[in-house]
């Protein structure tokens, strides 16, 4: 039996998870994914942030077990996290969070919550796992290069007379198909893991792989692919501006869903090594994780949304659509891996890839000075809150 100190302590943690949950939905995947559209009149900023709580709950409790696991227990070597070391890192991270949402500036949230995991792991004595951190590291260095720079790519041939439009978007759209076929959910996999759409229809199918590919899981992406992009050049050929913003909103879906994938394990991940002794099961905390990333979306994002829309670059649906492909292929890479990785950064950066294909449209060079400033500042504030906070702790 779960002794009462025990419970209460867990349930003082779980608090404070759900309010970092709260600030990670109101700051990072509560306003991100939808901004582009936003910024592009597809949708309104209230709607966005009703939609995109619902998707970021969905994408918590289906993808978010991998991220979970990896801020949980792969961040510190030779500690496990106690409930008063989880209690003081994530209330550092979402103070800081918090600050930065009603400041107007989005946060970093995987700098926070890593920073701050890390520093009360090494105030309790545990060993720095270098391995992850250049994982993490290299992740978070490449993602405004690779983001920014496959934005700039897509806008540009948008805008260029190389390719017919109608054709091209019709062929991001079948990227996008393969790319969901191949995702992982949890529903569609073990009890230990996940699988995919196109590996559970293609199980079956006789057909020879390639390069250790399961060729039924092949020929189902395939499938998938053509499909998404026959039916986006249906819409094209009807009305193209009412199918470039219908694309628009199921891109900002996706990301939105993946956002709840990754950003729910910055949220819960610390409460990992305690469910143990209080036998709660994982999928449980995710779906607290996920319902206060609900709460945050509704309540809070609407600033963050306006702020990211409107004050880092002019965008129109084309640059908007550039912006939000690179974001989900990001985000579905950092989920598959267990990266932490941050939403603002990879929006951020994709939206200033997008704006500068159209010749610096709009792009805020001073507003983005301060979010990078603030991004460094938020992984070496929180790492020397926590680490000072719990070692102040230990003395008493």
């Amino acid at each position: 039996m779960v002794a009462l100190e025990t419970l209460l302590t867990f349930a003082v943690a779980a608090l404070a998870s759900l309010f970092m949950a709260w600030s990670i939905g109101a700051g990072s995947s509560g306003s991100t994914p939808f901004a582009p559209a936003v910024g592009a009149n597809a949708i309104s900023v209230m709607r966005a942030g009703l939609i995109v709580g619902i998707l970021g709950f969905l994408g918590a409790v289906f993808q978010g077990a991998n991220v979970t696991e990896a801020v949980g227990t792969e961040l510190i070597i030779g500690e496990s996290l106690t409930a008063g070391a989880a209690i003081i890192g994530l209330v550092t991270a979402a103070v800081l969070v918090a600050i930065g949402v009603f400041a107007g500036y989005p946060i970093a949230t995987a700098f926070t919550v890593t920073g701050a995991v890390v520093g009360v792991g090494l105030a309790m004595g545990g060993a720095p796992a270098w391995p992850k951190y250049i994982e993490i590291l290299t992740m978070w260095v490449l993602t405004p290069f690779a983001g920014g720079g496959l934005a700039y790519g897509i806008a540009r041939s948008l805008r260029g007379d190389r390719f017919h439009e109608d054709y091209l978007i019709a062929g991001l759209g079948g990227v996008i198909g393969a790319i969901i076929a191949n995702i992982g959910f949890a529903f569609l996999g073990p009890p230990d893991g996940q699988g995919s759409i196109a590996s559970t229809l293609g199980a079956g199918l006789p057909i020879p792989g390639i390069g250790g590919v399961a060729g039924g899981q092949i020929a189902v992406s395939l499938a998938i692919a053509l499909l998404s992009a026959a039916v986006l050049w249906v819409d094209l050929r009807n009305d193209r501006i009412t199918a470039e913003r219908r694309f628009l909103l199921v891109l900002g879906g996706l990301v939105a869903f993946s956002a709840g994938g990754s950003q729910v394990g910055l949220a819960i991940g610390p409460l990992v090594p305690l469910l143990d002794d209080v036998a709660v099961p994982l999928w449980a905390i995710l779906a607290g994780g996920g319902f206060g990333l609900l709460l945050g979306s509704w309540t809070g994002a609407p600033r963050m949304i306006k702020a990211i829309a409107q004050d880092y670059s002019s965008l129109g649906p084309r640059r908007s659509i550039a912006a939000l492909i690179p974001s989900f292929m990001i985000a579905q890479i950092a989920v598959e891996f267990g990266i932490p990785v941050s939403f603002n950064e990879i929006i951020v950066s994709a939206i200033v890839g997008s704006g500068y294909a159209a010749g610096n449209a709009g792009v805020s060079r001073r507003k983005m000075g301060y979010t990078v400033l603030a991004w460094i500042g938020s992984l070496a504030g929180s790492f020397l809150i926590a680490y000072g906070l719990y070692s102040v702790i230990l003395l008493f």
